[in-house]
């Protein structure tokens, strides 16, 4: 038994270890990878169909139907079924915007992925409000000298954030 494990120069062979360690990797880039499976199995081939919903159908259309699954037929990616929850009370409305939805949902796969659509009336969640969120301004007073000369910038977006930035510098210098 032990000759077998031996190979003829009398040395046991290495075995293979797989490389551990290296980079540490950030949670979102290891997301999709966690979630292609889970999309995968109830019929999705790409997630970001679900999570660019409403970049694809547009934000009315997306408050009141969410993409459920895509089936394709075997051994093919085109001319699939994809499957909708509507609110109820917007069916009918949904029904006629049917090939607007195909249209778009081929214009965001490059192909045509979509022939068909069908229906289930449920609840949808409404995506999630993606607002551009504004910091509080400032309290603190930007320094006179600063002040007179910002004063002249005529973007006031520019004007702003260098006056955030007087304030913030002003405070270091007043911690030190």
């Amino acid at each position: 038994m032990e000759r077998d494990k031996q190979d003829k120069t009398g040395k046991e062979p290495k075995r293979y270890q797989r490389p551990r360690g290296g980079p540490a990797r950030s949670i979102a880039e290891l997301m999709p990878e966690v979630g292609r499976t889970a999309f995968r199995r109830f019929g999705f081939v790409q997630s970001s169909v679900v999570t660019r919903w409403p970049e694809i159908v547009g934000p009315r259309h997306a408050k009141v139907c969410a993409p459920e699954s895509i089936r394709f037929p075997p051994g093919s990616k085109s001319d699939g079924i994809m499957q909708l929850v509507v609110v109820p009370a917007h069916a009918p409305i949904i029904q006629h915007v049917i090939p607007e939805i195909i249209e778009r949902v081929n214009r965001f796969f490059g192909y045509n992925a979509v022939a068909k659509v069908k229906l289930r009336q449920g609840e949808v969640k409404p995506p999630p409000a993606s607002q551009a969120k504004t910091a509080p301004p400032s309290l603190r007073p930007v320094p006179l000298e600063l002040s007179e000369s910002l004063r002249d910038i005529g973007d006031p977006e520019l004007r702003e954030v260098l006056e955030s930035l007087a304030r913030s510098m002003n405070k270091n210098n007043e911690d030190q």
